[in-house]
């Protein structure tokens, strides 16, 4: 089953759908208010947002996303993303090891 990327006045759709006629029902059910603007039938059956697009790729906003980048590099090994985390943000070990551990908290 294909998939398909659709983007309405207020929303982007990922749905899988036999054909194009079946993902319009689909967001024509979900969202009957919104206008339709593109709909493009995915070449493969994944799907990537693009963080550029959604204008997030200014890593020195938001420590999280740091301290998540330098877990999932790390494997989750603490010391290693603490380590790490140091090296991408120039900080002590006082406030790496808060960042990482607060983030493995909430399940980076």
């Amino acid at each position: 089953m294909p998939l398909f990327e659709i983007e309405t006045d207020a929303h982007i759709i990922i749905t899988w759908a036999d054909d194009e006629a079946a993902a319009r029902e689909v967001v024509d059910e979900a969202y009957p208010e919104d206008e339709l603007l593109r709909m493009t039938k995915r070449p493969r059956n994944s799907w990537v947002i693009s963080k550029g697009a959604l204008g997030l790729t200014d890593r020195t906003l938001d420590p999280c996303m740091i301290a998540r980048d330098c877990l999932s590099k790390s494997a989750g090994d603490k010391v290693n993303a603490i380590r790490l985390y140091r090296m991408e943000t120039g900080c002590d070990v006082d406030q790496a090891r808060r960042a990482i551990e607060s983030n493995m908290v909430m399940g980076w």
